[in-house]
This record gives structure tokens, C-alpha cells and sequence, in this order.
């Protein structure tokens, strides 16, 4: 089963045809490949493309393993190149061909070509995309299935279907599985194999136990400041080899580069700059990060902040760790057109929970939304002071909900 993914395809669609290379990113199995090689291929098809004029090539398996060395891949596209026609070429975890951006660059400069290329280490790709594509690429960032896409396969109560999404995430593969012992296996397997082990192959990590410590720690963690000072603390308390902090940051931006994790920057609202210290982690799959924790630690608030912040990079939005004086925002999230404060609290039926939450949205007269997004079932959207409050599965299933609140 293939499940319909409109909105990657309709932004594939934005860039189509223009001079640019699209550059679909992602973490492992979360659907890049299916999102190419079978969605917007039939798009192509059904704009009148012919077949023959899309060239697509896998390079993550041995049928194609010749093809990783760069002349061999020019060569084999160059050799399916029978007139002037645009072609679409697909490239598929292409940061298997060494000096990959050469062979892509010559293919736009020698032939009338659209190209798309996919990948899972953002460390060739994201920091580097302008110069090594000479300021011509788009990053399109691809997540697992968010829990609107996940409601449309299932359907059903939407509570339920949320309970199990909140579970066991949205791994693609999981819709072919209906055993929860099979479906907790699989993930685990990609937590361990898939991404772990790959990382700790391709960066030569030595100190294994450290490294799986960090990741430990950033899945129990999602929602709390982390620095790596104090992880390389923690790590180092116990009878684990010494870390340092310098060798944390390193192994941080091995976990965001392979997009197992994003980090959220804190940006100081009243002095409109960044800050170095004190940054949050957020896990690209929530059952990734219960698999990681042997499904222990489930708890329903930071998974749920898990789940928003997301929910937000999938539609787009530049989102930031708001500080307002003393006071933390979880969200400060930026479009082109407007800017929203975002706080996710469970429930704020208690008193004391409602007055904490709001709070942090005091002092903040500059006109833009202030809202609350909660477990709540009420009907209630207009709060005190202007603020809104709107029910998660309304947010999720609305991918316009901030602007219409």
C-alpha cells in the first residue's frame, strides 16, 4: 500500500522544470524513495511526460552497485539520452557515489534535464548544498508519516488511531504490520541497524557505548534543554569510558545529520538574536523513540510537544525555542507571512497547569497569535488576554489550523 503524500508532491510540483537540483532529504525507510520512484513518478506521467524520459536509478542496493563509481553513472544516464527532450533523472541515496555533486552538475550543464536526488546524511548535503551545487539546489525534507497522513489510511476514531500513532510513529513499513510484538520488532531493528550502526560504520565510532548513551539520553529527553556539557557529564559519572563535551557536540551533529534528530535553536525574543547555550532535541519518529527506551518512558507530554514540533518543520515553518525575559516559549514558529507563539501542555484543566503555560506568553503585545495547543475536549478557542487554545487532532488534521484559529 502506497499512501498518498500531496503535500511533498505538490512541492516537487512547485520546483518542477525549474534550473535547480531538488535535493529530497530524510532519515532512512521514512518514504523518499516511494515519494519519488512511485508518487511523483505517475505524477509525471499523468502531465504527459513519457515514461522513456525518466531515468531513475537507485544506488542503495548491489543490483546497481557499479553505478556508485561517478563515470559509470554519467555514462549509463548519458546512454539513455535519445533526443532533446527534457529528461527527469532520479537519483537515490546518492551520497553513495564519491564526488556525486561532479557527476550532477554535469549532467545539468550537458543535456536539457531535470534532476531530483535523494539522500540520508545531511553532513554532504544540507551545510554544503550551495557550494557544492553552486547555489542551484532546493532541500525538500521528507519525514515519516505524520499523523494526518497515518488517520487517512486507517481512519476510524481518531482518538484510537491516535493512541497507536503515539505508540509506534510513523514509519511507512508499519501499515503492512498489524502485530504489535512485529510491528515494536521492526522498529527496534531500524533504531539499531538501520541508523545506529550505519552511523557508527560510517563515522568510525569507536566509543559505541557512549554514542548510544547520547542517544539514549536525547530520547528520554525530548522537550528539556540539553548541552554537551552536560551530557559528557552524565556520561562520564558512571563506568563509561571519559567523554567530552567537544566529543558530544561531534556525535550531536551525527544524529541530526542522518535526521534522526532536529535540534531547536532558543532565540531571545526581546533581543532578536540567537542564543549558543541550552538547545532542545526532537526524535524524526516518536515510535523510533520508544523503541530506543524499550518502550518505557512513555510519556504523553514531551511525546506530545514531540509530535507538534514535527508536525510544524512538516509544514514548512521555521520553528525556533522562543525566550520571552524569563519566561520559555516552546515554540516560535516563523512563516513568510506571520509569526505564532506555541505552547503544548497535555491538559490545562488544572489551574495551576493553565496559569504556568500562560504565562509564558505575558509581555508579548506585538500582535502575533499566542496559542495553546492541548489534549482538551472542549469546544472553547478564545481565552484570556486574546489567547487561543485549539484540541491536537484539530491541529493535526488542519495543515491551516494557525492561520484560521
Amino acid at each position: 500500500m502506497i499512501i498518498p503524500r500531496p503535500r511533498y508532491v505538490n512541492r516537487l510540483l512547485h520546483v518542477k522544470d525549474k534550473s535547480i537540483i531538488k535535493i529530497i532529504t530524510g532519515l532512512r525507510r521514512c518514504g523518499k524513495s516511494t515519494l519519488l520512484f512511485d508518487l511523483y513518478y505517475k505524477e509525471l506521467l499523468r502531465l504527459g511526460v513519457a515514461a522513456d524520459h525518466i531515468i531513475g536509478v537507485s544506488l542503495e542496493g548491489i543490483r546497481n552497485w557499479q553505478l556508485r563509481d561517478p563515470m559509470e553513472l554519467y555514462h549509463y544516464i548519458e546512454a539513455r539520452i535519445h533526443d532533446n527532450r527534457k529528461v527527469y533523472i532520479f537519483l537515490d541515496e546518492i551520497q553513495m557515489v564519491p564526488h556525486f555533486e561532479d557527476v550532477v552538475n554535469g549532467l545539468q550543464h550537458d543535456f536539457n534535464c531535470d534532476i531530483y536526488i535523494t539522500g540520508s546524511n545531511s553532513e554532504f548535503l544540507s551545510s554544503d548544498v550551495n557550494t557544492r551545487f553552486r547555489g542551484r539546489g532546493i532541500e525538500i525534507k521528507v519525514l515519516p508519516l505524520l499523523f494526518s497522513e497515518y488517520y487517512g489510511y486507517y481512519g476510524g476514531d481518531k482518538r484510537e488511531c491516535f493512541r497507536q500513532y503515539m505508540m509506534y510513529g510513523g514509519m511507512p513499513y508499519l501499515l503492512q504490520e498489524e502485530n504489535p510484538v512485529d510491528k515494536a520488532a521492526y522498529l527496534t531493528m531500524i533504531a539499531d541497524t538501520v541508523s545506529l550502526k550505519d552511523m557508527e560504520e560510517r563515522y568510525h565510532i569507536r566509543n559505541t557505548d557512549a554514542f548510544r548513551g547520547i542517544v539514549r539520553l536525547l530520547a528520554s529527553s525530548i522537550g528539556s534543554y540539553v548541552s554537551p556539557n552536560k551530557i559528557a557529564r552524565t556520561l562520564s559519572g558512571g563506568e563509561k569510558e571519559k567523554i567530552t563535551s567537544k566529543t558530544v557536540s561531534t556525535y550531536l551533529d551525527y544524529l541530526c545529520n542522518a535526521f534522526l534528530f532536529y535540534r531547536a535553536r532558543r532565540y531571545d525574543i526581546k533581543g532578536k538574536e540567537y542564543l549558543k547555550t541550552l538547545q532542545k532535541y526532537y526524535i524524526a519518529d516518536i515510535g523510533l523513540r520508544n523503541a530506543i527506551l524499550g518502550f518505557r518512558q512513555l510519556e504523553p507530554t514531551h511525546s506530545l510537544e514531540n509530535l507538534v514540533y514535527l508536525e510544524l518543520v512538516g509544514r514548512n515553518y521555521l520553528v525556533d525555542i522562543g525566550k520571552n525575559e524569563n519566561k520559555e516559549i516552546d515554540f516560535l514558529v516563523r512563516s513568510p507571512e506571520d509569526t505564532y507563539y506555541i505552547q503544548v501542555s497535555y491538559h490545562i484543566t488544572d489551574s495551576r497547569t493553565r496559569e504556568r503555560e500562560l504565562s509564558s506568553f505575558h509581555k508579548l503585545d506585538d500582535g502575533y497569535k499566542k496559542i495553546i495547543i492541548t489534549m482538551d475536549d472542549d469546544p472553547y478557542e478564545q481565552m484570556e488576554r486574546g489567547y487561543k487554545k485549539i484540541n491536537v487532532l484539530d491541529f493535526l488534521m488542519n495543515e491551516r489550523a494557525l492561520e484560521e484559529i
